[in-house]
């Protein structure tokens, strides 16, 4: 009989090409992956796996149960979505949170799911929109706020699109931010306006530009927040390298408040910059949705509660999406 816990780790397998990754993903030792697996192809009595070096790759009967296991695990999602209908929301609601919304919103989200909800019990995890979708697979969490950027233009490499949906895992958008340049407003920390002599001057309608030559406040690298304001420099025609590593953005914006560079923040995060500060909107947008297991799950009733709870919980000026 085919085991229901070993087709989800085939289907991470597929996913991720090691059997390491996917124990690294799910929280299990890769022997144990690897122990799950070879029962799992015991049990189908046909090779699913062909090992190369440290990579595992798919027989075609085993990427032909993966398509299978894809169709039984969101029916199953589906099920439960079903058999929740109707009922009260209540009991534990695993809920992840990235950290700058978190800090916005945790709060007044939680008075207005317990409000709402009586015996629902949220609790709320930090966690980076990358991290999300291994641990709601793996069942660490139920549902996560995540986001992504959206340039006002495109460039070569697909960015300003939404990313590509990860096998079980679906979302719905909830709001948008603009994204803002913070700057000094004092003017004798400005940078100097003349351009080097193998520069072109910079256009005065480009704000990111004007500031090539000042220190930058930067996320840690390989964060999205990172890659956008990286990729953001580069569309203004320079490289922009940190002086300054801080992922939190009420700190970045004290330190842009003290001279001692630019950052780019969210609206979430710029409601009540601190004195000393000037925020610029820029052609980029930070598009927050709310992450689930499978198609399944749209239309569970813990989904829409976390959304109507976000809707009540979030700051007036900020753009709400349809869902």
């Amino acid at each position: 009989m085919l085991n229901l816990h070993q087709l989800r780790l085939l289907r991470e397998l597929a996913h991720r090409g090691t059997i390491a990754a996917v124990a690294d993903a799910l929280s299990y030792s890769p022997s144990a992956v690897s122990q799950q697996l070879s029962l799992l192809e015991r049990n189908a009595g046909v090779p699913l796996l062909e090992r190369s070096g440290r990579r595992v790759a798919l027989t075609p009967a085993g990427a032909n149960l993966v398509r299978h296991a894809e169709v039984i695990l969101e029916r199953l999602e589906t099920a439960r979505t079903e058999l929740a209908e109707g009922r009260e929301v209540a009991g534990p609601l695993r809920l992840g949170i990235y950290p700058s919304a978190a800090r916005a919103l945790a709060s007044g989200l939680l008075v207005s799911l317990r409000r709402a909800y009586p015996r629902l019990e949220p609790w709320v995890w930090e966690v980076d929109p990358a991290d999300a979708p291994d641990a709601l697979r793996a069942g660490r969490l139920d549902l996560a706020l995540t986001h992504y950027y959206d340039y006002d233009y495109e460039y070569d490499s697909g960015d300003g699109r939404p990313p590509p949906a990860e096998p079980g895992i679906r979302s719905r958008p909830v709001f948008t931010e603009r994204m803002r340049l913070a700057t000094p407003t004092d003017p004798a920390l400005a940078p100097d306006p003349d351009p080097a002599p193998d520069e072109d001057p910079a256009p005065d309608e480009d704000p990111v530009r004007k500031w090539r030559h000042a220190p930058w406040i930067l996320p840690t690298p390989g964060t999205l927040c990172h890659t956008s304001v990286t990729r953001l420099c580069e569309a203004s025609g320079f490289h922009v390298d940190s002086w300054h590593r801080v992922d939190d953005y009420d700190t970045a914006l004290g330190l842009v408040a003290a001279g001692a560079g630019v950052a780019v923040v969210p609206d979430l995060s710029a409601r009540n910059p601190p004195a000393g500060t000037t925020l610029t909107p820029l052609p980029l947008h930070r598009r927050s949705e709310v992450t689930f297991r499978a198609a399944g799950s749209a239309a569970h009733p813990a989904v829409e509660a976390f959304i109507a709870a976000l809707r009540d919980t979030l700051p007036p000026e900020l753009t709400t999406e349809p869902t």
